[in-house]
C-alpha cells in the first residue's frame, strides 16, 4: 500500500477518499447468497490495494432488511447475515492495521417496526409514554378515519399507518419504519449513547443517514408548497441535535458526514458550523448532467456554500440510492431524478463509460473529500433486475413504476468464470448478477492496464503521493467552450473535454494521467480527462 499522504493526519477527512460498502452486496463469505462482514474481512486487501482512505459501512445492524438495512431494530447487535459483534470489531482491527479507517451509518429519523421501543408502544396504548418516543395521533374525520396530516412521503404512498386501538403513527419513508419524536430525551440519550458505544469500538466516524428530517413541526401542520419553514425538513431545532453530537464526537476524535439534501445554501451551511457536522453530502454534483455549463456551475456554487464555515467539500458520483453512473453518463438525459426514473430508459454504455473515466479523474482532482461506492472503481453498470427478484420498497410503493435501487445494489463481480463472478461460494445471490459480467470481474481488471480498476488504483496513487491534490484553492483556467480546466496547488492541472471534437491540452511538462488515449496529434479526445504537471 502507497504511503500516505502528509495532510491525512489530524484533518484526514479533510481530503480523504472514503469507499462506501454495502454489505449485502460486496461479498458472501459464507456461502447464502448475502454479503456479510467475514466476506468484507477476506476483501479488505483489495481496498488497501485500490489506495482509499477509509471504508463507510451501510447499516449492518439488526434489521428485517425491509429497507436495505435502513429499518433498525438494534444498533447493537449486527444482524445475523452479516455476523456478530465480534466480527465487526475485528473487521475495525484489521482495517486499521491496512490504514483503513472505518465510518457506520446511523439512521435517526426512524427505526424498525420490531425495535423493542415500537413494540412496547403498540402494546402500551394511546397516551402512554411508551407511544411519546414516537409520532403518535388520532386521526382527522368524523370517526378519526382519515390521517392527521398530509405529510408527502419521502418514498412514493402515505405517511401514516393506522392502529387496531384508532391512533395513527407517522413514517416518512415505510410503515414499516416508524419516525422517532426528537423533543423526547429519551430519543436523544439513546442515539448519544449509541454514538459512544461505536466509537468506543474504533469507528472513525458516523454518516447520519436523512440528516435533515429529525425534528418536526410540534403542532405537525399540514405542507403547503414553497410555504417555509418546511414541517419537517430542516427545522432550526435540528442544530442543538447535531451540537451534542459533536461534543461527542471530538471526545474520541470521530468525524460525522451528513446526508443533508436542502437547496438553500445559506441552510446548508449551518450544519457545517465548526460545533456541529464535519461535512455533509454533495448531491447538487452527483444529480448534475455531464454538461460544461452546469459542471463548473455546481462546482463553483458547492465551494461557496461551503467557504463561510470553512468546511470541506465532498464530492459523490454516485452511492447506494442512484444510477450507477456508466449508466446515467450515456442516456440522453446525463442528470439524475429521483422521479424520473423508469424502466427501459435507453444508453449508450461504450459512452457512458467514457464519461465516466473523465469523470473519475475530475472528481479526484477536486479539493475536498471524495466518496467511492462500490463496484464504480470497476466502472459496473446499472443491472437490469427480473421484476419477480426486485426487492426495493421504492419499486413497490410508486406502484412499479419506478424500478428501485435493486440494479446499484447488485453483488459485485470478483473472479472471471467464478460461479457468481467469486461473489460467493452459493449460485443464487440475493440479487442476480448479469450474465455479462465476467469483463468487469476484479481478477481480470487487475491485469489490463486500460481497465477502469487500473485506472482508479493509478488516480488513487497519485493522489495519494502527489503534493497538490486534496483540500485546498482551485483556480479556473481560461478554456475554449466545452472544456473544464483548473489549476490545484503545485502545478498540477485537470483538463475535462466535454466537446464534440479534440481539444489541445495547455503547456505542462508532464501527463500524469489520462481517462483514455490522447489522439495521434496529442489532443484530449472528447469526453476524456487529464492531469498534468507544470
Amino acid at each position: 500500500m502507497a504511503a500516505p499522504n502528509p495532510s491525512r493526519t489530524a484533518d484526514w477527512w479533510r481530503d480523504a477518499v472514503i469507499y462506501q460498502v454495502y454489505p449485502r452486496s460486496f461479498a458472501d463469505g459464507d456461502g447464502d447468497g448475502t454479503g456479510d462482514l467475514a466476506g468484507v474481512r477476506a476483501r479488505l486487501p483489495h481496498l488497501a490495494e485500490l489506495g482509499v482512505d477509509a471504508v463507510w459501512f451501510t447499516p449492518w445492524y439488526a434489521s428485517p432488511m425491509v429497507d436495505g438495512g435502513y429499518d433498525v431494530a438494534d444498533y447493537r447487535a449486527i444482524d445475523p447475515a452479516f455476523g456478530t459483534l465480534d466480527e465487526a470489531e475485528k473487521l475495525i482491527a484489521e482495517a486499521a492495521d491496512l490504514g483503513l479507517r472505518v465510518i457506520v451509518d446511523i439512521v435517526p429519523n426512524h427505526v424498525s417496526d420490531q425495535h423493542a421501543w415500537f413494540r412496547a408502544a403498540l402494546a402500551a396504548g394511546p397516551g402512554s409514554p411508551e407511544r411519546a418516543r414516537f409520532h403518535f395521533r388520532p386521526g382527522r374525520g368524523e370517526h378519526g378515519e382519515l390521517p392527521p396530516n398530509d405529510w408527502p412521503s419521502q418514498f412514493s404512498g402515505d405517511t401514516w399507518t393506522r392502529v387496531p386501538d384508532g391512533e395513527w403513527y407517522l413514517h416518512l419513508f415505510t410503515p414499516e419504519q416508524p419516525d422517532l419524536n426528537w423533543s423526547h430525551p429519551d430519543v436523544r440519550r439513546e442515539h448519544e449513547d449509541v454514538l459512544r458505544f461505536w466509537f468506543e469500538r474504533g469507528v472513525a466516524g458516523v454518516r447520519i443517514d436523512s440528516a435533515a428530517l429529525l425534528t418536526k413541526d410540534p403542532a405537525l401542520r399540514d405542507f403547503v408548497e414553497g410555504v417555509d419553514p418546511h414541517p419537517y425538513i430542516d427545522q432550526d431545532e435540528i442544530h442543538d441535535v447535531y451540537r451534542s453530537w459533536r461534543a461527542i464526537a471530538d471526545t474520541y476524535g470521530g468525524v460525522f458526514v451528513g446526508e443533508v439534501w436542502l437547496p438553500d445554501a445559506e441552510r446548508f451551511a449551518r450544519y457545517l458550523r465548526p460545533d456541529e457536522l464535519h461535512t455533509a453530502f454533495n448531491f447538487n454534483f452527483l444529480a448534475c448532467p455531464w454538461e460544461p455549463g452546469r459542471l463548473r456551475a455546481t462546482i463553483d456554487d458547492t465551494l461557496a456554500e461551503h467557504a463561510p464555515v470553512h468546511a470541506p467539500a465532498t464530492w459523490v458520483l454516485c452511492n447506494h440510492d442512484v444510477t450507477r453512473t456508466a449508466t446515467r453518463y450515456g442516456r440522453a438525459d446525463t442528470a439524475f431524478d429521483f422521479a424520473a426514473k423508469r424502466f427501459g430508459t435507453p444508453t449508450d454504455l461504450e459512452l457512458g463509460t467514457r464519461r465516466a473515466r473523465a469523470a473519475a479523474l475530475l472528481t479526484l482532482a477536486l479539493p475536498g473529500s471524495v466518496y467511492l461506492y462500490q463496484g464504480e472503481e470497476l466502472g459496473l453498470p446499472e443491472a437490469d433486475i427480473p421484476l419477480d427478484r426486485i426487492q426495493d420498497p421504492m419499486h413497490f410503493r410508486s406502484g412499479g413504476t419506478d424500478p428501485g435501487r435493486d440494479g446499484c445494489r447488485v453483488p459485485l463481480p470478483w473472479e472471471a468464470g467464478a460461479p457468481s463472478y467469486g461473489f460467493g461460494a452459493g449460485t443464487d445471490p440475493w440479487l442476480p448478477l448479469p450474465a455479462d459480467w465476467d469483463r468487469y470481474a476484479v481478477d481480470r481488471q487487475s491485469t489490463e492496464p486500460d481497465s477502469m480498476l487500473t485506472l482508479y488504483r493509478t488516480a488513487l496513487g497519485l493522489r495519494r503521493t502527489v503534493t497538490g491534490f486534496g483540500d485546498g484553492p482551485l483556480t479556473w483556467l481560461p478554456a475554449q467552450d466545452g472544456v473544464l480546466a483548473f489549476a490545484r496547488a503545485h502545478g498540477l492541472t485537470c483538463v475535462v473535454n466535454l466537446c464534440d471534437a479534440p481539444v489541445e491540452l495547455p503547456a505542462h511538462d508532464e501527463l500524469l494521467l489520462a481517462s483514455g488515449p490522447l489522439d495521434a496529434a496529442g489532443a484530449l479526445p472528447p469526453d476524456t480527462a487529464a492531469w498534468l504537471r507544470a
